[in-house]
């Protein structure tokens, strides 16, 4: 019988992921560092699109910006195109093992944006961290050492009220509150505002309200409205002017690792979040 060799596979090696110290030089000087908070602690309301696409909106409009994921899904990492495999440290090592932020940072995963990731450990942080000293501060006292490197720092929080949650709240200047217009918008919001009133009291003086954002809007049903029309009565000036739309491409650039600014930067996704961008630099 002959002998037949095996077949031989060849793939291309996966380039290392960058450092902090590989980022490329910033062509402005950055002044006051706003910290955004995206928080609603139910699941599947827009917050991890939001964080992915508002962030890449404003890296294309000059700024500089780092997204801290801080879910323990991970869903700004991979939405972002980052191989979670290759991740040596991520954002559990900041909070737990008092790894600087800077060794943890991702660079340049999109013009002008830099992303703090998060992996599957992250899930036993809620735990380790009730045993820890100062728990609540640790993600503000990382975030210390960014300011005036950055001009926006957005945190993608969690769908829970936990101390992941609560580290956010502590470490944020202002809090972005994505509400989708569907049925029970509202629901668990006044929980929300109820956890954020305890921290501004006895962690945070300066956390407030930053904005409320209409996500998945359908200008074609009267659900969509009727709700728009609810959360502007309830939150008033501080909803933003720009719904986010439900658009099937919002739902695919993820997949593609990419932000919607580049999966599809003509489509009515990509245009919402553009003029989201504006309405946050022009609240300052």
């Amino acid at each position: 019988m002959r002998e037949v060799a095996p077949a031989t596979y060849h793939s291309e090696p996966v380039p290392p992921l960058k450092s902090y110290k590989d980022k490329a030089p910033v062509k402005h000087v950055i002044g006051h560092t706003r910290v955004i908070g995206i928080i609603n602690q139910k699941g599947g309301v827009g917050k991890s699109t939001t964080a992915i696409n508002l962030a890449a909106a404003l890296g294309e409009m000059g700024k500089q910006v780092l997204l801290i994921d801080l879910d323990p899904q991970g869903n700004c990492s991979s939405g972002l195109g980052i191989e979670k495999g290759l991740i040596q440290q991520c954002i559990y090592d900041v909070l737990l093992n008092d790894a600087p932020l800077e060794d943890v940072i991702i660079p340049d995963v999109a013009e002008g944006l830099d992303v703090a990731p998060a992996t599957i450990n992250l899930a036993g942080a809620e735990v380790e961290l009730v045993s820890e000293m100062a728990r609540e501060n640790r993600l503000k006292d990382a975030i210390g050492s960014m300011r005036g490197k950055y001009d926006f720092v957005i945190i993608d929080c969690p769908p829970a009220l936990g101390l992941l949650t609560v580290n956010a709240m502590v470490a944020a200047d202002k809090l972005l509150i994505p509400i989708q217009c569907e049925f029970y918008a509202l629901e668990g919001v006044t929980k929300l505002l109820e956890s954020m009133k305890r921290v501004k009291s006895r962690l945070n003086p300066s956390l407030d309200i930053y904005g409320i954002l209409l996500t998945m809007y359908d200008s074609r049903t009267i659900l969509s409205k009727q709700v728009a029309d609810e959360v502007r009565e309830y939150f008033g000036r501080l909803v933003f002017s720009t719904p986010i739309p439900r658009t099937v491409k919002l739902s695919e650039a993820p997949s593609f690792g990419q932000p919607i600014t580049q999966y599809d930067p003509r489509g009515r996704g990509s245009l919402s979040y553009i003029e989201l961008a504006k309405e946050v630099i022009a609240r300052g």
